[in-house]
Parts: C-alpha cells; structure tokens; sequence
C-alpha cells in the first residue's frame, strides 16, 4: 500500500474518532438526538473539506459560505439573520476585499487565527465593522487586509500567524434587505499554478477530520456545561466565547432548556439599547432548529415588546398565546443563544419554568 493510499484508511479512521462527540458524558443517546449529532457531523465535515481541500490556497483565496442552501453547515451557535463568509489568507500576503454595500444594517469582518483542528480555538489578530468602512456615492466599498497598516483607507489588520477571515453579514428583516456582494483579491503577484502535491493533501486531509474532531468536541462540551444549569440564563464569561471566533461587539447568552410536553420555559427581560439582538432555539449540538419552517427564533425587527418595553419569549411544544412563542420543534431538550450587539448594557432575562395550563 502506498504512502497516498494509506492516507484514505487514515483519514477514515480519524473520521470515526471524530465521533466520539456521539457518545461522550451528557451527550443524549436517543435515536432523535443521536441522528441530529450525526447529521452534525456530516455537516462540519462538508464545511471542513471545502475550506481545508478546496477552498484552501490562501494564494487564490475565496469564500465559502457555511449556511448557504447548497452547503448548510449550522456549527456552533449559528445565526439564522447571518451570511457567514469564510476566506483562507496567509499574513505573508496583502488582500483587498471590495463589493457593493447593499442595505444589510450590519457587516463585519475579522482576521482569525484558525486552530479548530489542535487546540479548539480561533482567536482574533484584528477586527472592522460597519462604521469603519466608508461606503461611496455608488455604493462601493474596499478595505485592505495586511499586516501592515496601508498610507490610506479602511484597514483590517493581520499577524504572522493569520490564516482566514471570517465576515458577517447580519440581517434584521431578510425580505427586504439587500445582502452585500463580496469578493477577495490577492494584491501580491500569484504564482504559476501547480499540479496536486500528494503529501499537502494528505496533510489537507487529516486537517479536515481534525476540525471535525476539534468543532464537535468543543461545542459538544459546551452544552454539556449549559446542561448543568437548566432552563437558566447565567453570564458564563465573555472570553470563553471570544477566543472560538466570536465577535467582540456581542455579548452572548448561552442556556440550556429541558422542558415536558405540558411545559414552558419563560424568559423576561428588558431590551438593552443596541444595534441588533436576537433569540435562536438550537438542539444539543449547537445548531439552530429548523427556522425555514418553524419560529424557532425572533430578533429586534419581529418580536413585539411589551406595554413597559420589556420583553417575553416564551418557549413551548405548544402556542400558549402568550409573549413572543418559540416552538421546540419536536425537542425536549436543547441550547439557546441571547445576542446583544453594540449594546449599552447586558441585562439577564429572568427565567422559569411553567406548566402550559397556568398560562
């Protein structure tokens, strides 16, 4: 057998490790959950192939887009309001990234230092956000991505060890917003292309089950920490969210529910001044349910406040007709995200649990 060929054993092997997320302590060994978890897999899998094998030059970069329909990869907490951009880039190189603005309220990017598939991190080397990109008369925008910081215009700064960007493009009312069109260019002469290299691909190839491994693992161990503290809403720290990609002007709140059929969890709380918040209900392993389809999360644009301006969600199997409804989809048992963006102060919903019949 050859060097090349071994690989493809090694690689399934390591795929199957990277399973080990399915039966780990707390992980729900129900024939429901233990489907979604493999499906979750799958998912992270198709996501890691395309960055790590396809995607991956950061000499000819480009961007994938985890929850676009033909890719679909919910990982980690994702947000039904976002476009998420992925490009591969190198701190050796200097990039522009330019489009057209559209009318989406926010668009950020950050520089990330990418180390899912070892240490379960992706820490940022530098971050821009709307108001730090000039717009011109026509709609067009452009910023630099390098190390060093460019005479003039808007800049996104890198660090030796820069190995993507990840952009954000968040909706409020996706009906009737415009996304931004985005591209990437290398501003450093590119090279002669070159046929496969057996050995970088093989190394592109254990890469993607090591991200597998390394995304599954991670939130799968977040959910399990949520689940100590059920139906509650506590601050778990900022930096615990911050070193795996989060963006520095949201605060998260991360929760487990676990609710009966007759029951409802009760969520009360006020609504801070900021630019954007939203409410996503996600299964055990992190990824948002099935909001194509069902209301399984509300932001600033579609839920109604309260008299006072407080608001209520209300999550059930059923529409209690009472606060903003938040369906379960067929769960009895998942994670929640809270996101307040760019705002003033950070307030903790106050939480309960009810039975239907009281409501």
């Amino acid at each position: 057998m050859t060097t090349t060929s071994k690989a493809w054993h090694d690689f399934c092997d390591q795929l199957r490790d990277a399973g080990a997320s399915l039966v780990a302590e707390g992980a729900p060994q129900d024939d429901f959950s233990q489907a979604e978890g493999m499906r979750s897999l799958i998912r992270m899998l198709r996501y890691a192939t395309i960055n790590s094998i396809e995607n991956s030059d950061p000499m000819y970069p480009s961007i994938s887009e985890c929850l676009d329909p033909n890719m679909k990869c919910k990982i980690g907490g994702d947000n039904p309001d976002n476009i998420y951009m992925r490009m591969n880039v190198s701190g050796k190189y200097r990039y522009r990234v330019s489009g057209t603005r559209g009318t989406v309220p926010l668009m950020t990017f950050g520089s990330k230092v990418h180390k899912f598939d070892s240490d379960g991190t992706l820490a940022s080397t530098g971050e821009l956000h709307s108001d730090d990109i000039p717009v011109d008369e026509n709609g067009h925008f452009s910023f630099i991505v390098s190390k060093e910081k460019p005479a003039e215009g808007a800049w996104l700064p890198m660090e030796d060890d820069t190995t993507n960007i990840v952009g954000r493009q968040s909706f409020q009312d996706r009906a009737n917003e415009v996304r931004a069109d985005v591209k990437i260019e290398l501003l450093d002469q590119q090279p002669t292309p070159a046929p496969l290299d057996p050995a970088v691909f093989i190394e592109q190839l254990r890469t993607a089950t090591a991200t597998v491994k390394g995304i599954s693992s991670l939130f799968s161990g977040w959910a399990r920490r949520f689940s100590e503290r059920p139906n509650e809403m506590p601050d778990w720290g900022q930096d615990y969210f911050q070193t795996t990609g989060g963006d520095p002007t949201i605060f998260y709140g991360q929760a487990y529910w676990r609710l009966a059929p007759d029951e409802a969890w009760v969520l009360e709380t006020e609504v801070p001044d900021c630019e954007y918040w939203n409410f996503v209900l996600q299964n055990y392993w992190m990824e948002s349910l099935d909001h194509d389809r069902m209301n399984t999360y509300i932001n600033n644009h579609t839920a109604k406040l309260n008299d006072d301006g407080t608001l209520t969600i209300v999550v059930a199997a059923e529409d209690p007709g009472f606060g903003n409804w938040l369906t379960t989809a067929s769960h009895e048992e998942g994670t929640a995200m809270l996101r307040w963006v760019k705002a003033d102060h950070h307030p903790l919903p106050k939480c309960k649990v009810v039975k239907l019949s009281d409501l």
